[in-house]
């Protein structure tokens, strides 16, 4: 009796969480069961405590955009009484491989990558061609989030695309390798642009329940990061055509001046376009995002919980987040984008005054691009404004920066005049630039257009930029940092370095 409760009752492999030889062999009855772990994929880019902490600015994907935005200085820290990113924007995180930001990213990323390689493997593994359709999707999906999660760690963990040689991380191709040693820039890319490649032709076809789903146009838009990133002339060509193909076939539309940038009642203060505020999934451009609900229960750890005055959040608490004074003066007089941050000159404090709001409070803060609708401040609890990943407007610069690199400049500017037409009064001064001025225009407009949304930090490092800080920084301010400066890059984490004993072999 003693020899049957032992058969019975005590299992070899734990059910708390499926192992990926579980996984694999409950997929092989049914495939569909994959679609779970997929789901759960998405979720970990929003889910709070992903990078392995329960700090406040682990919650996902729009943390590290904040990371990296703030590296890159176009958002300024304009306060520190909870000390949130303090060591980001000092730059000692990125010098010390103990702190907490050097490791949550790291953390972060290889658990999609893990994930991912569990739904793989599950499928006969990366090299395995799948021929029914619901398989094709669903390693469609996989490898695009495997090759995503590798292009930010090459990001955030390497100074950039030099020559190829220089080692940067582990890869890891399946859920059985052992520790690895760093591979190579070139082999990473190599490997990044192979997923993202096969990815786009596994889910052609593939109909999307919700956009927090990769379907062939975002797998496109995270390949034309990838091949922007390399560089090579082959793969500019490639970008612009890929980028052609979802301006003209993946059926978004560029938002126009009414939808960047909110309108006020001069005498109430109440919005007058509530189609403005970069809140919603819904939004024509949003090729990739996610819809924030009451049932997935975020709050303060948040984006919003960081970012928005009209949020209970740190940027309303004490910890404001502002545009750098230097991007914010760039800005021309004429762009509507420049009304999406409180001016210095008086803004919009005199509607909060009962709120203990004076002139000054809320100056180069972006409260009229990113905004709880309600628009109380300090108001939204549970966060149901939506999250931004990918954007159509992103993919019109990519196509006139590519354009620019390979010496197109007519073509480039008439891409780029394409996008200002929607966002200045005359975009006839751009038809005077070429060469280089014509590509540091359109880096100008990459960090404008797309402030805050994690993307300003990426275009510095493929294009090899150096950052500024303007004078409203708290810390290092009116300093300038080369791409490649330790300052601008994280160490690879201490964790890392204890527990992989071949990394540096």
């Amino acid at each position: 009796m003693v020899s049957s409760c032992k058969d019975d009752f005590l299992e070899e492999e734990p059910t708390q969480r499926l192992s990926p030889e579980q996984i694999a062999k409950a997929a092989e009855k049914d495939p569909s069961l994959l679609n779970g772990s997929i789901a759960g994929l998405y979720a970990t880019m929003y889910k709070t405590g992903t990078g392995g902490t329960t700090n406040h600015d682990d919650y996902g994907q729009k943390g590290y955009d904040v990371y990296s935005d703030m590296l890159v200085s176009d958002v300024a820290l304009a306060g520190t009484n909870y000390g949130w990113y303090t060591g980001v924007v000092r730059y000692q995180s990125t010098k010390d491989f103990t702190s907490n930001p050097a490791y949550q990213p790291w953390r972060y990323y290889y658990r999609l990558v893990l994930g991912a390689n569990t739904v793989i493997d599950a499928l006969g593994g990366t090299d395995e061609e799948q021929t029914v359709p619901q398989n094709r999707y669903t390693m469609g999906q996989a490898k695009a989030i495997r090759a995503y999660a590798y292009f930010y760690l090459a990001q955030f963990y390497s100074a950039g695309y030099g020559d190829g040689t220089e080692k940067i991380l582990p890869i890891y191709k399946d859920t059985k390798s052992p520790n690895q040693p760093k591979s190579t820039t070139a082999e990473v890319y190599d490997f990044i642009i192979a997923d993202l490649t096969q990815a786009v032709a596994y889910l052609d076809g593939f109909n999307r329940a919700s956009k927090d789903q990769i379907n062939q146009q975002v797998a496109k838009g995270l390949l034309v990061y990838a091949l922007s990133a390399r560089g090579t002339t082959a793969d500019l060509n490639q970008v612009v055509k890929l980028t052609d193909e979802i301006i003209s076939t993946g059926g978004f539309k560029l938002l126009e001046k009414n939808e960047v940038v909110a309108q006020l009642d001069p005498a109430t203060g109440r919005v007058l376009n509530p189609q403005s505020g970069f809140n919603n999934v819904a939004s024509s451009s949003w090729m990739w995002g996610v819809d924030l609900t009451l049932a997935i229960n975020l709050d303060l750890i948040s984006w919003w919980g960081q970012m928005d005055v009209f949020t209970y959040s740190y940027a309303w608490a004490g910890d404001p987040k502002t545009i750098d004074k230097g991007l914010y003066n760039a800005i021309r007089a004429d762009d509507v984008r420049k009304g999406q941050f409180d001016p210095e000159n008086g803004g919009i404090e005199k509607f909060y005054e009962e709120d203990g709001y004076a002139e000054g409070d809320l100056d180069l803060m972006p409260v009229n691009k990113f905004f709880d609708p309600a628009r109380v401040i300090g108001g939204q609890r549970n966060v149901t404004t939506d999250y931004v990943y990918m954007r159509l407007e992103e993919m019109y610069l990519l196509n006139a920066e590519a354009k620019a690199r390979l010496g197109q400049d007519g073509a480039a500017k008439d891409m780029l005049k394409q996008l200002l037409a929607k966002r200045v009064t005359n975009a006839g001064y751009v038809d005077a630039l070429s060469g280089q001025a014509l590509l540091n225009e359109i880096y100008l407009q990459t960090r404008i257009e797309l402030w805050g949304e994690g993307k300003a930090y990426l275009a510095m490092k493929r294009l090899k930029k150096t950052v500024t800080r303007g004078s409203n920084h708290l810390f290092e301010a009116g300093k300038s940092f080369a791409y490649d400066a330790d300052e601008l890059t994280f160490p690879i984490p201490q964790a890392e370095v204890l527990n992989n004993p071949v990394l540096s072999q």
